[in-house]
């Protein structure tokens, strides 16, 4: 298995499988990940945006990392995800998926009062602090509260295992001015709301997200035209595949990689209430481009 600190390609963040009672379907996500690791995929996220952190108790975060890292079985990295409102509770998660056997953390924050750039600064360092893990940074400014300043990514980059960040913005501008601030110390990694092999051509890693689970042949593919050079069959791929990123900007992600994985036939459940389920025109348009581009 690769080093998590040599990670590069495509790392696909999971969708949490749930029971029509709510309870993790943990035989469904043993199946997806065994089906994402023939597909070629690089490594494994459990608990990302995509696996709706925000929605699940510590028991049913426990048992997303546990399942995911038993059917990996070593193969790829699992890249686990941290996240929380107090440093408490985020540092006792990344102890109990260092326990349970993830190879990195993806640490988050969630905030409903307003920090400043030291307490952000204290809450990433406290996690990366507490377990001998490398960790990825994530920076999501359309659903967080407090993002991470330049400033603040800066000095968190000098942390020794504090080794990538994802960053979830539209600005690949604001990427090319971390790699710069950052002089090689951490490795970027695009989300689904980059042009991916834009990301590639100025020095990126690879990608964190979530529609690689829908097309993660696809997505392998392009990062290996990207790895090689060709960035003329690079960008022809990429064109054609952006109508999968369009698709999930305009419906509830979660929802949108759920009902993409039931037409595939993986049968993931609904969203957790009170998201709500893609309604039946929905999941048409969905159908549409996943057959546009060879994934149904």
């Amino acid at each position: 298995m690769t080093d998590v600190r040599d990670l590069r390609g495509v790392v696909p963040y999971l969708p949490t499988p749930l029971t029509r009672e709510g309870t993790v379907d943990e035989a469904a996500l043993k199946r997806l990940v065994n089906h994402l690791i023939a597909e070629g995929v690089h490594g494994l996220t459990p608990l990302g945006s995509t696996g709706e952190f925000a929605y699940l108790d510590f028991a049913a975060k426990e048992r997303v990392v546990a399942a995911t890292v038993e059917a990996a079985k070593g193969r790829v990295p699992v890249i686990a995800g941290v996240a929380a409102t107090t440093t408490l509770d985020a540092v006792r998660q990344a102890k109990r998926w260092a326990e349970l056997g993830a190879d990195g953390i993806l640490a988050v924050l969630e905030a409903y009062f307003p920090l400043n750039d030291q307490n952000v600064i204290d809450y990433f360092t406290a996690i990366a602090d507490a377990t001998d893990l490398p960790v990825t940074l994530y920076t999501n400014p359309n659903f967080q509260r407090v993002d991470l300043s330049l400033q603040v990514i800066e000095r968190l980059s000098h942390h020794p295992r504090i080794v990538f960040l994802k960053d979830a913005s539209t600005n690949t501008g604001r990427l090319m001015s971390i790699m710069g601030m950052t002089e090689g110390r951490l490795g970027i990694f695009a989300a689904s709301s980059h042009i991916t092999a834009a990301v590639m051509l100025i020095g990126g890693r690879g990608w964190l997200a979530g529609p690689s689970c829908l097309i993660p042949r696809q997505s392998v593919r392009l990062f290996e035209l990207c790895e090689a050079g060709d960035w003329s069959s690079a960008m022809e791929l990429q064109r054609e595949l952006w109508a999968v990123n369009q698709v999930f900007a305009r419906f509830n992600l979660a929802g949108a990689i759920k009902a993409g994985l039931k037409l595939q036939g993986f049968d993931c459940g609904d969203p957790a209430p009170p998201q709500a389920a893609l309604s039946p025109e929905a999941v048409e348009t969905l159908r549409d481009v996943l057959k546009r581009v060879g994934a149904l």
